[in-house]
């Protein structure tokens, strides 16, 4: 799962639809709303793309191959609290709950917890899905196929299909 500034927009329309308009959340103010739900996830943006950094600072000095960038930067987020991959959508939920319950433009919940939390994080797993990621893990896994024939097309709808079930984008 990765967060790109342009869903961030997306994803702010999204749960204030999802959750305003569905009437879980009263907000006083619904502009200013949606600029806490953005700022949640620019800081976790800001976040991720600070780890990344950190963790390539520390392959470079411990003098590690590129490939274990993802080992190390999960390891930093673990011991941070911060989540990455699929970890990352409950980070930015929780994160957003919590500014939920803290927000002086929301005004009052009517939903429990874990109704919102689920809500949000199948708002997140919607939008932080890149089409790229997709098609490069389909790829990978019809190396063995030529592309431009009817059998690669043909497979590569077949393992489109069965990847996106497997990360829950059906």
């Amino acid at each position: 799962m990765r967060l790109y500034s342009s869903k961030i927009s997306t994803i702010v329309e999204a749960v204030n639809k999802s959750l305003v308009d569905a009437g879980d959340l009263e907000v006083s103010d619904r502009e200013e709303f949606k600029r806490d739900v953005e700022s949640i996830l620019k800081e976790y943006r800001r976040k991720d793309r600070e780890l990344t950094d950190r963790a390539k600072d520390e392959l470079e000095r411990k003098k590690l191959a590129y490939s274990d960038l993802f080992k190390v930067k999960r390891s930093m987020a673990e011991d941070q609290d911060f989540g990455i991959g699929e970890e990352a959508l409950n980070w930015i939920a929780n994160q957003l709950l919590e500014l939920f319950m803290q927000s002086k433009f929301v005004s009052e919940i009517y939903a429990d917890d874990s109704v919102i939390r689920k809500k949000l994080k199948e708002i997140l797993r919607r939008h932080m899905q890149a089409d790229e990621d997709l098609d490069r893990e389909v790829r990978r896994h019809l190396k063995h196929l030529t592309e431009n024939t009817s059998t690669f097309e043909i497979e590569y709808q077949k393992q489109l299909e069965l990847i996106k079930r497997k990360h829950g984008l059906d």
